[in-house]
């Protein structure tokens, strides 16, 4: 139940809920109850078996049911001697009325309390689970399926709200119920009552066993495998479709989908097996309950007569109810606590990527970023090997050499998204490590091959991350980018929504959007990761000189394929295999004859 605890931890603190949830809970299972021990002197109404005592005495007070019913039959007895049996019956259902009055208006403020402590919960777990996405560090997500996690705080949220904070209402309410229930039961006929305990030992060892075998887990790993196969087709819809991939993905799909059926199928069946063993539990039950104490009041040895046996099978009917719906409860409790631990196993997932608890601040660049005998792993793959390097303040590093010789793994051990195995990368002559964080990446500013944007308007694209841009701001950031001119030709201009990812918008749009979100940002480094790789000619050009503008006066370290955006570069480092194989000018480099060469002499063919 560990568990359980930690979801309701979520509804912190429980001051706000569960005295107000106790109090209302408390007054409606009292007022149901009451008003079922009505049913005694109604009865007894209807069947004429009414004897008004002589001399009536109200009864002293006492915290117990006998008082109420002896409060009720000393009113209800100077009714019947004053007015007739008549008015009597009509004074016994209108508080019947009331009692069910009271009884539904407190279950119905008991509810109200529920239901704002599950949507405070929920909404606490969602922010959680967010927050969390949000640090994970980028090498963990790497290796998780999208699906997955997008799956975390959709459909597992669901389960959870449905199977547990549906079945708290239940958990809370219920036994009450029963409890009230049996002690009235008790009040009526104590050895009648001991008998009936015999059977719910039964009842909820049978459904214990069908509970514990309503575990989840494996089918929401499904339905996560099926949102990521989801998720991954729409992302690359034109892929599947130049490749006639359809009837492939289709079928990739339609087996994890068959899969799930019949895992669902399966859970489906013993799930609702609950339901009727409880109720076939029950029937045995009154049925044992009928014929002990039919014998009862047919011996007339007990005191136990006609309406007192016809309300106790009454209310004992009432108890199977809860005692059914608590059985339920149970059993998807299951379901939902599976949810709650694949949630939790992110929430408990270490955060790699760990600041100091007194980091050193900084606010600029002042002198250089240093890599001294820096090496780094994927796993068994070395991908860098004790490089060492240096870029001044306010130069240009560009970074070439063939694909998997880790260029773009040293701007990722630069901003700390992974930690070098070994070696130190300092700025300024502190070791990033030592760093705060947030500090180290607002130094930064970042253009990659692959344009990450929003479905939000162009505004709030360039403006990413501050809530308090202008206007002029943005459109000065704009048209630093060359993006102005076609932001404006757009349907809403600078409010206009680019769709997911910016579908809406072309490649070299997207990337001058991107360009202009870093102009905005202002960064003292930055950073470039092959920005003009998959761009036409045209708008090569447009984005090239918009690199050029954002450039100017601030340290560049950029990754490039088309080696002639780097001629200007001041220093230039060739790559291969995690090592620096060759280091100098475009000029140097082509006259050593190298492999810098060789790659120029390629492109140029």
């Amino acid at each position: 139940m560990k568990t359980f605890r930690r979801i309701l931890g979520y509804a912190r603190p429980f001051s706000r809920f569960l005295p107000e949830y106790m109090l209302w809970a408390l007054l409606a299972v009292v007022f149901g109850v009451f008003n079922f021990s009505l049913l005694i002197p109604l009865l007894n109404v209807l069947f004429g078996n009414v004897e008004v005592p002589q001399n009536l005495e109200k009864p002293a007070f006492q915290l117990n049911v006998q008082y109420v019913v002896g409060l009720f039959n000393y009113h209800m007895y100077g009714l019947i001697k004053n007015r007739g049996m008549e008015f009597a019956l009509y004074f016994i259902c209108a508080i019947i009325f009331c009692f069910i009055l009271l009884a539904n208006t407190f279950k119905y403020m008991a509810q109200r309390v529920n239901t704002r402590m599950r949507v405070t919960l929920l909404k606490n777990l969602r922010s959680h689970i967010f927050r969390k996405y949000s640090e994970l560090p980028v090498a963990y997500l790497n290796n998780q399926r999208k699906g997955n996690l997008i799956n975390l705080i959709g459909n597992d949220l669901q389960e959870i709200e449905f199977f547990i904070l549906q079945s708290l209402e239940s958990l809370f309410r219920d036994p009450l119920l029963i409890i009230g229930f049996f002690i009235f039961l008790f009040s009526i006929s104590k050895t009648l009552t001991l008998f009936t305990l015999i059977y719910l030992p039964l009842s909820g060892l049978i459904i214990n066993a069908i509970s514990r075998r309503l575990k989840s887990g494996d089918g929401l790993k499904l339905l996560g495998s099926i949102t990521s196969l989801t998720e991954e087709t729409l992302s690359g819809l034109r892929v599947v479709k130049i490749f006639n991939a359809e009837k492939f993905v289709q079928n990739k799909f339609e087996a994890l989908n068959t899969e799930f059926r019949n895992y669902l199928k399966n859970w489906l069946n013993k799930r609702e097996m609950a339901s009727p063993a409880s109720e076939i539990l029950g029937v045995l039950s009154a049925i044992g309950i009928i014929l002990y104490g039919g014998h009862l009041v047919l011996s007339g040895d007990t005191g136990l007569n006609a309406s007192q046996f016809i309300t106790y099978i009454i209310i004992f009917s009432q108890i199977l109810s809860p005692a059914k719906t608590m059985a339920n409860s149970i059993s998807y409790l299951q379901r939902g606590l599976a949810a709650g631990n694949r949630i939790f196993e992110i929430l408990d997932t270490e955060i790699i990527i760990e600041e100091k608890q007194n980091p050193v601040r900084i606010e600029k660049l002042q002198e250089e970023i240093r890599f001294d005998k820096v090496s780094f792993s994927y796993g068994d793959r070395r991908v860098l090997n004790e490089l060492s390097f240096s870029v001044q303040r306010g130069r240009t590093l560009a970074l070439v050499g063939p694909s998997g010789g880790g260029k773009s793994t040293l701007l990722d051990l630069l901003v700390r998204f992974y930690d070098a195995e070994s070696g130190c990368i300092s700025i300024d002559g502190f070791d990033i490590k030592d760093l705060k964080i947030s500090d180290l990446r607002h130094l930064f500013g970042m253009v990659g091959q692959d344009t990450i944007l929003f479905n939000d308007s162009i505004f709030q694209n360039i403006a990413f991350g501050k809530e308090n841009a202008t206007q002029e701001m943005v459109e000065r950031a704009a048209r630093i980018a060359n993006a102005h001119e076609f932001i404006i030709k757009t349907e809403e201009a600078y409010q206009t929504r680019i769709g997911d990812r910016g579908m809406k918008l072309s490649g070299g749009q997207r990337q001058r959007l991107a360009i202009a979100r870093a102009v905005f940002r202002d960064p003292q480094i930055l950073l470039l990761d092959e920005a003009t790789s998959a761009l036409d000619t045209e708008s090569e050009k447009l984005v090239q000189e918009a690199i050029s503008n954002l450039m100017v006066g601030r340290t560049s370290i950029v990754i490039a394929h088309r080696l002639s955006t780097i001629q200007n570069a001041d220093k230039i480092l060739v790559l291969d295999k995690g090592e620096i194989v060759e280091s100098g000018t475009h000029e140097s480099l082509l006259a050593r004859g190298g492999m810098y060469k060789r790659l120029v002499d390629h492109q140029s063919l």
